[in-house]
């Protein structure tokens, strides 16, 4: 891995910081992959990308760090693979705030978090206690919907 110092390593260092976690090239190099891309994204598929650099035990520990600081959140495609996306600034260690509709395409499987849609409010019986809420919708990506037409 090149160790180049750009604007956004000095953001995922100061966000590594801030949570407390060392700061590595693997979890730079993660948290860059998982930015990269407009859809979340599974362990599998970190793997591909980054396997020669990171086994998949130590991937796997970084995730479930992240996970754990409030970094990353988990969302399930449809076959029941865990894909990650970046949490947004509101979420903290073991509290996510990223309750908003994830897009699942129904073609390829993408996982795609809007966080422009806003969530139904949910009225709950007297003592009971929101945790989480997951909401997806599943249909058609726009790359699959213009492979339809």
């Amino acid at each position: 891995m090149t160790s180049v110092t750009t604007d956004k390593t000095r953001d995922f260092s100061r966000l590594l910081k801030q949570s407390g976690l060392k700061i590595t090239p693997h979890r730079l190099r993660v948290l860059e992959e998982i930015t990269h891309k407009d859809a979340a994204i599974s362990q599998p598929d970190l793997e591909k990308i980054v396997g020669k650099e990171i086994d998949r035990v130590t991937l796997y520990r970084i995730l479930s760090s992240f996970e754990e600081k409030g970094i990353v959140h988990k969302i399930f495609d449809l076959n029941g693979t865990a894909t990650y996306a970046i949490c947004t600034a509101d979420c903290s260690e073991n509290h996510h705030h990223d309750q908003h509709i994830h897009f699942i395409c129904s073609v390829c499987n993408s996982v795609y978090c809007l966080q422009e849609v806003s969530m139904p409010k949910i009225n709950l019986p007297p003592h009971f206690t929101l945790h989480s809420i997951a909401l997806n919708a599943v249909g058609l990506c726009e790359n699959c919907e213009k492979v339809k037409e």
